[in-house]
């Protein structure tokens, strides 16, 4: 019995380093004031050099890159193809006076693995760098900044409820990632 409550807690403890804030997890770059009208045009996406992708099925695998939203393969181009999406979906919502391009350089994105998903949960913590460069001109209008978005990852029952109603981790981090990139750009 002791162990079981031994093993559980250790689980718990693990999968909350996924959560904000623990273990001096990272802040993003705040948003500057200013007056945005930005017309989106085009989106354009990049792994830092130095990223690490992980397939381990540990309860928090040492790595920058770990998605399991997709069947195994290249892991960058399935995360890219989250953000074009959500980036496509906003761009009927801006539709602003300055047509504008926007860069996005990932960082981290670390989803959950399938033991965590299937037993405790976590949060998937996506961090990227985001400019903002004039259409037009090419200027920057908004040098790069950090962005750091942080979504819930129910596990257990939990997970497999939402999965049974259409809430893959795709659909999940996809509409995330829609509402984060809006909230960053209106």
């Amino acid at each position: 019995m002791l162990r079981r409550v031994f093993l559980a807690s250790s689980a718990m403890m693990l999968a909350s380093a996924c959560t904000p804030g623990v273990f001096g997890r990272e802040r993003g770059t705040a948003r500057p004031v200013m007056r945005r009208s930005y017309d989106i045009r085009n989106l354009s996406f990049a792994a830092a050099p130095d990223i690490r992708v992980s397939e381990a099925e540990g309860y928090y695998p040492q790595a920058d890159v770990v998605w399991r939203g997709d069947p195994l393969g290249p892991r960058i181009p399935q995360i890219e193809s989250m953000f074009q999406e959500a980036f496509n979906r906003n761009k009927p919502k801006l539709a602003g006076d300055r047509p504008v391009n926007v860069r996005i350089t990932l960082v981290r994105f670390h989803g959950v693995t399938d033991l965590t998903r299937l037993t405790v949960g976590g949060n998937y913590n996506i961090i990227f760098d985001m400019t903002v460069i004039d259409a037009r001109t090419g200027a920057v209008l908004e040098p790069a900044r950090r962005i750091v978005g942080n979504l819930s990852a129910p596990g257990g029952s939990r997970g497999r409820a939402l999965i049974a109603s259409g809430q893959t981790q795709r659909v999940r981090v996809t509409d995330f990632l829609s509402g984060l990139l809006l909230q960053q750009l209106v």
